[in-house]
This record gives C-alpha cells, sequence and structure tokens, in this order.
C-alpha cells in the first residue's frame, strides 16, 4: 500500500502519508493513486490543481469557497515547511469553530486532507516554500471567501509574531462578521 491514512484530532481532516523509496539517486513517490483513495474513503475527483510559492513568515489564510462549489483540498509541499491550518466552519458540526494545525515539510512528505466545510491557511516556515493542492471543485471567484487569520473567537496560536500578509487576508473579515457555510 503506498499510503497510511489516519485520522486528526477532528476527525474528517485526514493525514495522509506516502510510502517514500529513497536511494542514492533521489526519491520516489506517490501522491495519488484512484484505488487507494477510494478504499480509504477520500474524494477521488480533483478538477483543480494549484501550486503556491510563499517566502519564510508568509501566512496566506483563512480561505474558504461557498455552496455550491465548497472546496476539499489535498495540500503537499514539494519543498519547504509549512504550519498548515484547518478551521471546522460547518455550523452544525460537534467540531465547529475548532482548529488543528500540522507541519508538512519536504521530508516527511505528508498529505493533508481537508475536506469541504473547513478554511483553510498556512504559515511558510521555511525560506521558500512550494506547494501543490488538489481541488475538489473548480475555483469560483463569486464564491470566494475567508476570515481574518488572527480571529479571537478561533483562537489559532500562530507560531510567528511579525507575519507577511496580502492586503486582502489583512482585511478578511472575523468570523462574527461572515457567511458561512
Amino acid at each position: 500500500m503506498p499510503f497510511i491514512v489516519k485520522t486528526l484530532s477532528i476527525p474528517d481532516v485526514i493525514l495522509i502519508e506516502p510510502k517514500i523509496f529513497q536511494d542514492n539517486r533521489g526519491c520516489f513517490f506517490e501522491i495519488f493513486r484512484e484505488s487507494e483513495f477510494n478504499n480509504a474513503n477520500l474524494p477521488v475527483r480533483f478538477p483543480q490543481c494549484n501550486f503556491s510559492f510563499s517566502k519564510k513568515n508568509v501566512i496566506r489564510g483563512l480561505h474558504y469557497q461557498k455552496h455550491p462549489k465548497t472546496q476539499g483540498k489535498i495540500i503537499t509541499v514539494l519543498k519547504g515547511r509549512i504550519w498548515d491550518v484547518a478551521v471546522d466552519i460547518r455550523r452544525n458540526s460537534p467540531t465547529y469553530l475548532k482548529w488543528l494545525s500540522l507541519e508538512l515539510d519536504d521530508a516527511n512528505r505528508f498529505m493533508l486532507y481537508i475536506p469541504p466545510g473547513f478554511a483553510h491557511g498556512f504559515l511558510a516556515l521555511s525560506e521558500d516554500v512550494h506547494l501543490i493542492y488538489k481541488c475538489t471543485n473548480e475555483y469560483d471567484s463569486k464564491l470566494d471567501a475567508g476570515i481574518r487569520w488572527n480571529d479571537p473567537d478561533i483562537g489559532i496560536v500562530w507560531p510567528v509574531k511579525n507575519p507577511i500578509l496580502s492586503d486582502r487576508d489583512v482585511d478578511l473579515p472575523f468570523i462574527n462578521e461572515t457567511e458561512l457555510l
């Protein structure tokens, strides 16, 4: 089996550990195999795949997409190290407004599946970060939404004092000012 699948403290968020084949030439690992994802009850349809490059101390997020095109994401770091965050924003969920974080990097090659109904963000911990994320729905700018990275009602304790943020992320609303799922 090329993957080990683990449930985390929020059960719908899944850690995927690929089997890495490494030797003196480098390494090889599978990022996706439809039959294995299907057996683990993970999505197998990803109509969009994105690449992100960030410098150290950049926070991107907390982003999500509204109905009817909510997005699940599988996050994979190709180069560098991130502190990845998922926030449950499903109003009827027992883990509503709970968040979890996990370090992903180019050494452990872990992948994180964040299902629809979650806001996602990450902090670049290394000088350069290259990551890809596969999405279960295509991006729609009319349904694009987000929550302020430092919302006190969520209480994420980011491991950075002075993050670098986009103008958009600085101006995102707080959770009590936004339309949730």
